[in-house]
């Protein structure tokens, strides 16, 4: 027997996933429930099961492309009998682009496998174009027929389009992007036009100057972003802002730092303690009624360095001590970086928190997140001159928060409160943060 191995829908959102890595080859042995393929979903990178044994006979959609949830990325064959007739199934897919047969080609079609391996971006006349690439190659006006395909059996993928079109449309100053410039002897960079792989996109964030001109993809988190703020949209909110005085916070925050104690966990843990009290502010619309949730999970907006933003939960951020709140919060972000936080670590959020103080800015808007009922912006804390009941002058180190509430079920007075204990607990109560 046959079977498809599909890409699975790693999260609610997700509508299409990137293969990462294949961890087994075509023609490998697998086991049930072994770990078949890394793919990347809108948030994370998952390890991918095998819900039968037998061969990969055929892998569909190399590592680096991108399929939609449900299609078939490969093919299983139960026994190694039947691994000839599931690739010759899989070379026969729309979409397929298949690695490297481990056994000769099935002698029905010697002439296919021939015709894929001598010319490595024709197949019976046709190009074999990745989905990705052929709208990139639309975008960029670039002719599919004059590019020779660097994917697995001759494919043409996004990368050739992309150095294809760094070849064919000039730019006023194009630098390698993946690797650093050699030193030159000129004073000034040269204006010929660099090598295709310059046009390759880097992981990482690159200059400016490197992308002036250019069109850049989004990749999986930065489109899962788009949908989230787009659907954010057709939410009435509003906001509520509050100045809070952080001078005790701040004095706790030293005592306890060498701890391991971080300034997001006393946050996270003020919010939580104060969402108790508040249990319609960690509530969230639903069809003609209030769902109110039994657990406060606090989430934190983190930005990703290839672009994009994620929001590791800290779960029952009330309940947990301060230590233990900021040695999660220390693991949720290291394995954020590396994107391999779960899908219940970063979307059963029930109330979110978006830091940009640390940026120095004074105060900003945040765009409620979906499912959400508030989210909490939070600015620099600095000294500021103020006056006391008796007129008498002083600096006071103070913040600016402000907050975003769905209308539909949270009104400003409710918002207001909120924010009002939030602060008499910072202001006059913070050391109750570390019972």
């Amino acid at each position: 027997m046959i079977r498809e191995v599909f890409m699975p829908a790693l999260s609610s959102t997700m509508t299409e996933g990137k293969i990462v890595s294949w961890v087994k080859s075509a023609g490998d042995k697998v086991e049930k429930g072994e770990t078949v393929v890394v793919v990347e979903s809108d948030k994370a990178d998952m390890d991918v099961e095998s819900f039968y044994e037998g061969y990969l006979a055929i892998i569909i959609v190399p590592a680096g492309e991108v399929a939609p949830v449900g299609a078939a990325i490969a093919l299983v064959a139960e026994t190694e009998a039947e691994i000839a007739t599931a690739q010759q199934q899989g070379a026969g897919a729309p979409s397929a682009a298949a690695a490297p047969a481990p056994s000769p080609a099935p002698a029905s079609a010697p002439t296919a496998s021939a015709g894929l391996q001598q010319n490595v971006s024709r197949q019976n006349g046709r190009s074999i174009v990745s989905p990705r690439a052929r709208k990139l190659a639309k975008e960029f006006k670039v002719d599919l027929n004059s590019i020779k395909g660097s994917g697995p059996n001759g494919r043409i993928v996004a990368e050739d389009v992309e150095a294809a079109a760094g070849k064919a449309q000039p730019a006023p100053v194009q630098q390698p992007v993946t690797v650093p410039a050699a030193p030159a002897p000129a004073p000034a960079p040269a204006p010929a036009a660099p090598a295709p792989a310059a046009a390759k996109p880097a992981p990482a964030p690159v200059p400016a100057v490197a992308l002036s001109g250019q069109k850049v993809p989004m990749n999986a988190l930065q489109n899962a972003v788009v949908r989230n703020m787009e659907a954010s949209l057709s939410v009435p909110s509003f906001h509520v802002g509050y100045t809070i005085t952080t001078d005790n916070l701040d004095k706790l925050y030293k005592q306890i730092k060498s701890k391991g104690v971080t300034m997001t966990a006393m946050l996270a843990k003020a919010v939580a303690v104060t969402l108790q009290k508040h249990p319609l502010l960690n509530a969230s619309y639903v069809e003609s009624g209030i769902q109110y949730r039994a657990d406060i999970n606090v989430a934190v907006a983190v930005a990703m360095d290839g672009g994009g933003l994620i929001t590791p939960v800290l779960q029952n951020a009330d309940r947990l001590d301060i230590y233990s709140l900021s040695r999660t919060w220390k693991d949720l972000v290291d394995r954020a970086r590396t994107k391999q936080l779960k899908p219940d670590e970063y979307s059963t959020g029930t109330f979110t928190l978006s830091n940009l103080g640390m940026f120095g800015v004074d105060k900003f808007d945040a765009i409620l997140p979906p499912n959400q009922g508030s989210i909490l912006a939070i600015g620099s804390s600095r000294p500021q001159v103020v006056a006391n009941e008796d007129g008498l002058m002083g600096v006071k180190r103070q913040m600016q928060v402000n907050i975003t509430c769905d209308h539909r079920i949270i009104y400003g007075a409710d918002a207001a409160s909120f924010l009002q204990d939030l602060a008499k607990l910072i202001e006059t109560n913070p050391q109750s943060l570390t019972l």
